[in-house]
This record gives structure tokens, C-alpha cells and sequence, in this order.
């Protein structure tokens, strides 16, 4: 049986002894897709943890922001969202040119305090790229914050969709932040400097 996962999960869950109840979280969980929840789920989430692990395999885990529905759900098997300008360094851009692999995690801390994994192939694309995808699928290109224009978009490619359970997720506070901020901007260079 062709079953979800690595085959260090499925030894391991042979070892451990928990291969029924792991059957029983692919059968009832795990889908290939996003399905309408899901959809609905990351349209109103702003946020979104994304890692990514280069050629050799050297993982890297961020979080890219925005308003609600910044990751733009194209269809059951397509995801897309924005880049915005940041520090330079490019590392998940970058580990995507070299293995395309991707995961992602929303996580909604404030109302329903559940998660949703979403893990695929992602793509680089320019703008114009993108104006074309909408273009061909007559939707309008998404509206940004002001003075926030993507600098490049990435393309994720559904291939694993499933919940991560709210028992082991916080219930916070959303509040707002006072000013502006920017990686770039040299505020928090010195923040974990050795003093």
C-alpha cells in the first residue's frame, strides 16, 4: 500500500508499535489536496511558517506574513504568495533553487488554535509570471499593503494536506504593532549580539 510519509516514519512506527493508529491518521486525515476547509482555513489566516532544506539537505524554517488570504489559494492543488522585500539573504528562495521541496504550517493562535500542514514542490516566479497565472484564470491580482509590492511569488504545488491538532497550540492575543518594522532597517541587528 502506497501510504503517506518517509519510510523513517514507517519503520519507526513499526518499531514503536503505533502503525494502526498512524494508519488510521493517513486514512482519515491526510489528504493529496486541499479540500474546502482547508481553503477556507488559510484565507484567514496571516501567517504562515515555511521550511525549506537546501541541495545538501541544510534546513531553514521562516515566517512570512500579511493580511488575511496573503497566501492566495488558486485551487485544491495550488497555493501562491508573495515575497516581499526583507535582508537580502534570499535562504528559502534560495534553498527552493536548489531542491523544491517545500513545507508550511499555518497555524491559527487566535480563534481556533489548529493548524494545517501543507507540503508540496514550490516555484519561483516574477511578477509578471503571476499576472499571467491570474490572467489565465480570471482572478484579479491580489491588492497589497501599501508599499508593499512582492518583489517575486512562489508557487506551491500540493502534494500532502493534513491537520495538526489544537491541543498543543496556544490560545493568544493578537495586538497591534506600534510602528512599522524591517529586518533591513538595522533595529534589531544588535538583539542576540554577544555582549
Amino acid at each position: 500500500m502506497n501510504l503517506p510519509g518517509s519510510e523513517g516514519e514507517h519503520r519507526l512506527q513499526e518499531q514503536y508499535k503505533t502503525k494502526e493508529r498512524a494508519q488510521a491518521f493517513y486514512e482519515q486525515q491526510v489528504r493529496d489536496y486541499l479540500n474546502a476547509p482547508m481553503r477556507e482555513f488559510i484565507a484567514r489566516q496571516p501567517m504562515v511558517f515555511v521550511a525549506t532544506a537546501d541541495g545538501k539537505g541544510e534546513c531553514d524554517c521562516s515566517i512570512r506574513t500579511g493580511d488575511p488570504g496573503f497566501v492566495q489559494v488558486l485551487d485544491a492543488q495550488t497555493l501562491l504568495y508573495p515575497e516581499y522585500r526583507g535582508n537580502g539573504v534570499l535562504a528559502s528562495l534560495g534553498n527552493i533553487l536548489e531542491n523544491p521541496h517545500i513545507g508550511m504550517i499555518f497555524v491559527d493562535f487566535f480563534q481556533t488554535t489548529r493548524g494545517l500542514h501543507v507540503n508540496g514542490y514550490a516555484d519561483i516566479k516574477s511578477g509578471e509570471e503571476v499576472r499571467a497565472i491570474f490572467q489565465d484564470r480570471g482572478r484579479a491580482e491580489p491588492q497589497h499593503p501599501a508599499g508593499k509590492t512582492p518583489e517575486r511569488w512562489v508557487i506551491v504545488r500540493v502534494e500532502e494536506a493534513y491537520i495538526h491538532c489544537s491541543k498543543n497550540i496556544p490560545h493568544l492575543q493578537l495586538v497591534e504593532t506600534p510602528e512599522e518594522k524591517g529586518s533591513d532597517s538595522g533595529q534589531d541587528a544588535g538583539f542576540f549580539r554577544e555582549k
